[in-house]
């Protein structure tokens, strides 16, 4: 999957080089592990509906060590916060790659 920022690549490569770095400063390991701040940011991209961040999110926690059951965990807190529309976007997000996972 392509990034959706890669259109700054030609439009604003200077803005590009800022998110890349400020993405890199904020998801670092550090004092909480980078497996715990991508499942912190999938939780809040949940709350704001974007489903795409959700999924990559996710995908890029798995990558770092968390598992399915700590996606979910995650979302139980965002939903307790913010309520059900967190849950229908983790769904949309969420339903393409649990799937694919049954099917390895």
């Amino acid at each position: 999957m392509s990034s959706p920022l890669k259109i700054f690549e030609t439009l604003d490569p200077e803005l590009l080089k800022l998110i890349d770095k400020g993405r890199d400063f904020a998801l670092s390991e550090g004092a909480l592990p980078r497996k715990y701040k991508l499942l912190i940011a999938m939780a809040i991209d949940a709350t704001l509906g974007a489903a795409e961040g959700v999924r990559s999110l996710a995908m890029g926690a798995m990558q770092a060590g968390a598992t399915k059951d700590e996606v979910i965990e995650a979302l139980r807190v965002a939903y307790l916060i913010c309520g059900t529309s967190t849950v229908y976007t983790a769904a949309r997000a969420l339903e393409q790659i649990f799937q694919q996972q049954g099917r390895s």
